[in-house]
């Protein structure tokens, strides 16, 4: 990672931005494969990649710099790796004052290629040392979730691209040549770009990502994941430090997370994370003992299962046809509940304060099923799209949680529009790929402009084993 040039937003004033603006995005009307169960990804793997790393340094200089023999085996190794496994890997040279450069691109066969989720890392080091957390640890943490992903079996919905940088650490020079030379259209087919800069730190913090206003849908599930970890997490303005500012400058969305670097862990920090406050996050960066003995493995480790569930989640997501969803007012009442189940209908003692579920915000939500028999039930609203409108919305949160096993859909979960006599189902959710995070998902109402529909979700469970299927911050929004 780059060292700060510019002080960075308050945290504040970067949440104000951020909420100024709106950050689900548009879909389809077609009903999607449920999304895969996020993995737990091995940290006996990642180690041994980052042991790799270690000795490729040792064995080219003492670092893995651009334009030093131990960046581009560095590359080779990695390429290697995934060239294995069924990726379709384009090498970009490019030259830098310090030599020639490399970028690695990393394509997984199938999936929208409309729809394009980016994860990346930078994987050259500063001349000054091996690299191993800066960025060994989000290089290795990439690679393994690609490794794993292809090992899952599971069908992407979008088209899943990796990517590891080179030159980051001398102005982001790899991934801005990416993007200098990608043609426009293929800019626009990038619904969201997340970057792993450090997230193994020896004294670690938990940042997320709060630099780009277009992207709080992912910055948002990114925070839902550490919450429901149990795990406190601060936001960052990164800026330009780190490879994402490349994708950002062109209108894309992106998230991402940092462990630290250089600056101090402060005593709140200490006593909300753990460590030694007082002393900087990473002692060592950007300095020769930025070695394999330079991590903290409990931080990688749980770091990397949030990027695998990142990855899995965002392989799913509905992204559309139509770009950033519309900011209007929301069309729909009562969408958080709080007021109970006023302007709802449906199943009573569906939408509920019951503890047993958590809402998403509030105290209020929608909890469907979790009976642990057969059932049915339901909410719904009726709603009018206006016939001016250019854009339109269908969004909503929803986190499941199942006593079921395997990979047989026993309890569902539909999203449905009603017009007229017509019933289509935008998307169905079920027990298989259940995830106790909340996450946001979006559907298109364009085609209903003009018309009164309502919005319904039905569910069905069978007669043991129950799924919990609850929903929060419903919306329906025009442009």
């Amino acid at each position: 990672m780059r060292s700060f040039r510019t002080p960075a937003l308050s945290a504040v004033a970067a949440a104000a931005l951020i909420a100024s603006l709106s950050g689900a995005t548009l879909a389809g009307t077609s009903s999607p494969a449920v999304a895969a169960a996020s993995p737990d990804l091995s940290l006996t793997n990642v180690t041994a990649h980052l042991q790799q790393m270690q000795s490729i340094a040792t064995a080219n200089g003492g670092n893995r710099a651009t334009g030093r023999p131990g960046y581009k085996a560095s590359l080779d190794w990695v390429k290697a790796k995934l060239d294995a496994v069924g990726y379709t890997t384009t090498v970009q040279q490019f030259s830098t004052s310090s030599g020639t450069s490399y970028n690695l691109i990393a394509d997984w066969p199938g999936g929208d290629p409309e729809h394009v989720v980016m994860t990346g890392a930078h994987l050259d080091s500063v001349a000054a040392g091996p690299g191993i957390n800066d960025n060994g640890t989000g290089s290795a943490a990439v690679l393994e979730a690609a490794l794993a992903w292809a090992g899952s079996g599971n069908s992407a919905r979008n088209h899943l691209r990796f990517a590891w940088w080179g030159a980051e650490e001398q102005g982001l020079l790899g991934s801005n040549k990416y993007m200098s030379l990608l043609p426009t259209a293929d800019k626009d087919r990038i619904d969201l770009y997340m970057n792993y800069d450090m997230v193994g730190s020896p004294n670690p913090g938990y940042f997320v990502y709060d630099d780009n206003a277009v992207g709080n849908f992912a910055r948002d599930a990114m925070t839902s994941y550490y919450t429901s970890k149990g795990l406190p997490w601060e936001y960052i303005d990164v800026q330009g430090r780190s490879d994402h500012a490349s994708f950002r400058s062109y209108g894309i969305a992106t998230t991402g997370m940092y462990s630290g670097g250089e600056t101090t862990k402060t005593s709140a920090q200490a006593q909300k994370w753990g460590g030694t406050a007082g002393q900087a996050f990473d002692p060592c960066y950007h300095r020769s003992c930025d070695t394999i003995s330079n991590i903290n493995s409990t931080a990688l480790d749980r770091n990397i299962d949030m990027i695998g569930h990142m990855v899995w989640l965002y392989a799913d997501q509905d992204f559309g046809t139509t770009g950033a969803p519309p900011t209007g007012a929301n069309l729909l009442a009562n969408p958080g509940f709080e007021s109970g189940a006023t302007s709802w209908t449906g199943t009573t003692g569906a939408i509920t304060s019951n503890t047993g579920r958590p809402a998403r915000t509030g105290s209020w939500k929608a909890w469907l099923g979790g009976n642990g028999s057969t059932s049915s039930e339901n909410i719904s609203q009726q709603v009018t799209i206006p016939s001016t409108a250019t854009t339109a919305s269908l969004s909503y949160w929803i986190r499941t949680d199942t006593a079921e096993t395997g990979s047989t859909a026993y309890d569902t979960l539909k999203v449905q529009v009603v017009s007229g006599t017509t019933t289509t189902t935008l998307k169905t959710y079920s027990n298989v790929g259940t995830s106790a995070t909340y996450a946001q998902f979006s559907h298109s109402l364009l085609a209903y402009k003009g018309k009164t529909v309502t919005v319904k979700f039905l569910m069905a469970e069978d007669s043991s084993l129950q799924t919990s299927f609850v929903l929060d911050d419903t919306a329906v929004s025009t442009g």
